[in-house]
């Protein structure tokens, strides 16, 4: 075996400090556990290409160092080399921006703007500031540059490099005079009737602030903001009109701390951290600034048709009925997003509830909207190209495309804003992963999960839909870059036992995609890395659960189940895992004799909306049920002693081994919950609201997801671990819970505490601890 995995195994073996002391440094353990590249190298990342599609530009470690540098491979020389710091400051990396023809692009490097020739690759750096700007895009006469510096939208001529202030927005309320009572007016009136001096005065300050406002020089309206935020300005290709959001925070919204005790001051110290759900919620108003009229007013939402549609779980609360007919349902706003020649503005609308989106057409003249389409979910909206990122894009002036779950799975759709047509582009049992159009705009490049939920492959389609041709072929995943000619393509790809790494290959089906990077250590290779077989397990419901399972060559009749984390998250797929780690200690437990088990339960992500949403209303419901149909289909098909099944997992997968051990006690025999969350209503309001609603609003939904209602149910052995600075799940907690198990009088549990780990532990030290206890509790409870 390996030098780098025995040291992994003496690390994770009970009672085995002192050999470990007589074997191996401070600073090696250090090295293997806290840095990773040290044995399993770094995967290039940040891909990017040359606007001359010659030279692939990314990140990379393969010297170990403390942090990434940039390097390069010319296609010329296919060589690889590092790129100098005086190199990297010319080289215009950023989002970019193209004109209509695409024969020009700007771009943000290092907080200032660049505008690259696409043609003859010549650079201009627009912007050399003190200042941060960021958003740069073409007028639709694409004379000038608008971009964002601060909180207002300017813009700079190309061809003069004038730059121009296009709003000026201030927070506070304007001054204005003090309105005077009835006796100060009268007093004011008599002085001026009695005394002529004063009244020539007068007349003379008018005079002068007439004069001074015609020969004052054009700036923009100033627009006061109250105690508002402002966010999102956008401003129309044209220049015509300008679109902004203000914000309001919630009021007595209070947000949580988490203490901080081990501290360079020695003094416990408060980190801020989020709100709970339920919290009172920011609220948002729409507003477009015509520039030409120089008015300024506010999107009404109120007439957003199905506003006030009420959800189906209030049949459980016939009381709350009649309080939510008075209720209106908050919105956000996102967009807009104008087409290419200024004409047409697209905004998405989803309510505050996320049971909506709708898909609106912005008269920006009216301030009115036009539904283009609607989107409703009983559970919440989401999915691929649906939850967050640009959602709308233009193929033509007329047409936008989009993605939505209307079918059950993220597919793409078309519009024409013109004659309303609205056509499905893919259909079918997968989903649509990324897409972009082609430079011509005549075709789409997507990447889908269609061979196999655990592989994502880009395909080339026409723009009206139709036949998808494969593009790539080898099992894994491929987060593919497209060369600025479209000739190329930059490919991240992995399987699932080999670490991303980057390729090349022409942009044509069959080609041979050739490997530029070798990232991970001779050490590393040397080890024969178990593939863990991907297969389906038959759920109770009928459905079909994908899985991992890590098979040992002599099995010793125990069995771990993994259950990761995120919720929405997938990880029984045929790429390289984000769980190195565990994938790491699945092998261990896998020489050991121990089957594994890594399931993608209910509400993981890559199986369409219905799996998606399979946890609505019910957190350890469908998902807890899915892990110990797991069980007894190891029970089942590789003859697991049903005494001996164990079951961890972190975050999420922390909050099912606690609902495992809680509710179903009788099928583990012991669990490891690393930083779970223990009761929902103490989570952060985006992430819970979607799956149980409002605590106030759906109490029933959270009594039966909490693990802390539950805890009575424990008879088997338990193991905690938790970082106590989570700002994300707080110790909190596990504080909480370790009280309810206190007055049930549970003694088969066991808490530890990392003094200075956050959600994700980073450093050594935590990460040896904690495995080393996770392992010694399958070692002596399942024997």
């Amino acid at each position: 075996m390996n030098t780098i995995f025995r040291t992994i195994l003496l690390l994770l073996l009970p009672g085995s400090t002192a050999l470990l002391a007589q074997k191996l440094t401070t600073l090696s353990v250090e090295k293997i556990m806290r840095e990773p590249r040290i044995w399993l190298g770094t995967s290039p990342s940040n891909i990017t290409w040359s606007d001359d599609s010659q030279t692939i530009y990314f990140d990379w470690n393969p010297d170990k160092n403390l942090s990434d540098s940039l390097y390069s491979y010319r296609l010329a020389d296919q060589k690889i080399s590092k790129v100098l710091q005086t190199e990297r400051k010319t080289l215009p990396l950023g989002k970019t921006g193209f004109n209509r023809s695409r024969t020009s692009r700007v771009c943000v490097k290092d907080g200032d703007i660049f505008l690259i020739d696409c043609q003859d690759f010549r650079i201009k750096q627009l912007t050399s500031t003190v200042d941060t700007e960021s958003n740069p895009a073409f007028s639709v006469d694409e004379k000038s540059v608008f971009f964002e510096r601060g909180n207002n939208i300017y813009s700079m001529s190309r061809e003069t490099g004038l730059l121009t202030q296009w709003t000026d927005f201030k927070s506070g309320s304007k001054k204005t005079e003090p309105k005077l009572s009835d006796e100060e007016l009268y007093l004011k009136a008599e002085q001026l009737a009695l005394f002529k001096v004063l009244k020539e005065r007068k007349e003379k300050k008018e005079a002068g602030k007439k004069i001074a406002e015609t020969e004052k020089p054009e700036h923009p309206k100033e627009i006061y903001t109250g105690d508002k935020q402002v966010s999102n300005r956008k401003i129309s290709p044209d220049g015509r009109f300008v679109t902004y959001i203000l914000g309001q925070a919630g009021k007595n919204a209070k947000s949580t701390t988490v203490p901080s005790y081990v501290t360079e001051t020695g003094y416990t110290e408060n980190l801020p951290a989020r709100t709970k759900v339920g919290s009172p919620a920011t609220t948002y108003e729409f507003w477009v600034y015509d520039i030409a009229k120089d008015t300024t007013r506010k999107l009404n939402t109120k007439t957003i048709p199905g506003l006030k549609d009420k959800p189906d779980y209030l049949k459980d609360y016939p009381g709350k009925d009649s309080i939510w007919n008075k209720k209106e349902r908050e919105v956000n706003v996102s967009g807009p997003y104008w087409s290419e020649n200024s004409q047409n503005a697209v905004v998405v609308i989803r309510s505050a509830d996320n049971k909506d989106r709708w898909i609106m057409k912005l008269d920006p003249d009216s301030v009115s909207l036009k539904l283009l389409d609607r989107q409703r979910d009983e559970a919440w909206i989401g999915g691929p190209g649906i939850s967050g990122g640009e959602e709308i894009n233009w193929i033509d002036d007329q047409t936008i495309y989009f993605q939505s779950e209307a079918s059950g799975y993220s597919h793409l759709y078309s519009m024409n804003l013109v004659t309303g047509q609205k056509t499905q582009l893919t259909s079918g049992k997968f989903e649509i992963q990324k897409v972009f159009l082609s430079k011509d705009k005549k075709s789409f490049y997507l990447t889908t999960n269609e061979v196999h939920p655990g592989e994502q492959h880009f395909y080339k389609m026409a723009a009206t839909g139709g036949e998808r041709t494969r593009i790539t072929k080898a099992t894994g995943a491929h987060e593919v870059i497209l060369s600025p000619d479209e000739t190329r393509l930059a490919i991240r790809y992995s399987n699932s036992n080999n670490p991303w790494e980057l390729f090349v290959m022409d942009n044509t089906p069959g080609s041979t995609p050739k490997q530029i990077t070798r990232s991970t250590s001779e050490e590393f290779r040397s080890y024969p890395w178990r593939e863990a077989k991907v297969v389906t397990i038959k759920a109770t419901d009928g459905s079909d659960i994908y899985a991992r399972v890590y098979e040992p060559k002599k099995s010793n009749g125990r069995a771990v189940i993994f259950v990761h984390g995120a919720g929405y998250l997938q990880n029984a797929h045929k790429w390289w895992s984000i769980y190195f780690r565990e994938y790491m200690f699945h092998n261990l437990l896998t020489d050991k004799g121990y089957t594994v088990l890594d399931m993608d339960y209910r509400a993981s992500s890559g199986y369409g909306r219905d799996w998606r949403t399979g946890i609505y209303r019910h957190m350890g419901g469908k998902d807890l049920t899915d892990n110990t149909d797991g069980a007894r289909w190891l029970i089942k098909n590789y003859g697991i002693n049903p005494k001996k099944i164990g079951i961890y997992g972190g975050s999420y997968g922390g909050f099912i081994t606690l609902m495992a051990l809680f509710t179903t006690p009788d099928i583990f025999s012991a669990g490891a919950a690393l930083r779970p969350v223990t009761d929902w209503a103490a989570y952060n309001q985006q992430y819970t609201s979607n799956i149980l609603n409002e605590p106030q609003d759906d109490s029933l939904s959270y009594r039966k997801s909490s693990p802390i209602y539950h805890a009575e149910g424990l008879k088997n052995h338990l193991l905690i671990c938790h970082g106590m600075v989570d700002v994300n799940v707080h110790y909190q907690d596990v504080v909480r819970l370790s009280q309810r198990l206190i007055e049930l009088g549970k003694n088969n549990w066991e808490l530890a505490s990392y003094p200075m780990e956050d959600h994700g532990f980073a450093e050594a030290s935590s990460w040896t601890d904690e495995y080393k206890r996770i392992l010694r509790l399958f070692e002596e409870k399942l024997k």
